[in-house]
């Protein structure tokens, strides 16, 4: 790298669109960051967030209490919610909302499933982040990790923190524990 070229990312970047239709509507469109984890020693610890790639994903709040997501890639990961990372994720979230809404949900995958860089904390987190920017931010970013590792655990079989926590907070963090969630942010 040369001066004022930086590999870590700050994290999330967010673009939100308010649209009129028969009543107020919002949409927003994310891009969740690749993360490198198991750096050295922090095996499912340490982990950072990637400048590039990552994934893009759209979501917007519709008034039935369900979830559709759509594919935008060649992908072929599965559409049901129930068996798809982000969907999970954000399942988990909605099961705690009190009022009856949902939301539609476009993923465009430019993280390679199965490449080693986060691509389902990526999906996970990306979900669970734009939901709560569209619910005026009604949820602390350790509820976010929380709801996003049920994604890693459909993925992966545990639940754990090491590409969720940069994904979401961005930089480089350090996971002390998951139970109770302990992660703090490291200056590069």
């Amino acid at each position: 790298p040369h001066p004022g070229f930086s590999l870590i990312s700050s994290g999330l970047q967010v673009n939100i669109f308010n649209h009129l239709h028969q009543h107020n509507m919002k949409k927003i469109t994310i891009h969740s960051p690749a993360t490198v984890a198991n750096l050295v020693c922090g095996f499912d610890i340490l982990g950072l967030a990637l400048n590039d790639p990552s994934d893009i994903m759209q979501l917007s709040i519709i008034d039935e209490p369900k979830l559709v997501i759509h594919n935008a890639d060649d992908y072929g990961l599965p559409e049901d919610p129930h068996k798809n990372v982000a969907g999970v994720a954000l399942l988990s979230l909605m099961d705690t909302l009190k009022e009856p809404l949902g939301f539609e949900m476009t993923i465009r995958k430019r993280i390679k499933p199965g490449s080693g860089i986060g691509s389902s904390a990526a999906s996970a987190a990306g979900a669970v982040a734009a939901a709560n920017i569209l619910l005026d931010n009604l949820f602390t970013p350790d509820e976010l990790v929380q709801f996003a590792m049920n994604g890693e655990k459909l993925a992966s079989g545990v639940k754990h923190a090491d590409n969720i926590a940069p994904c979401l907070r961005g930089g480089i963090t350090l996971v002390r524990s998951i139970h109770p969630l302990d992660i703090i942010s490291i200056p590069p």
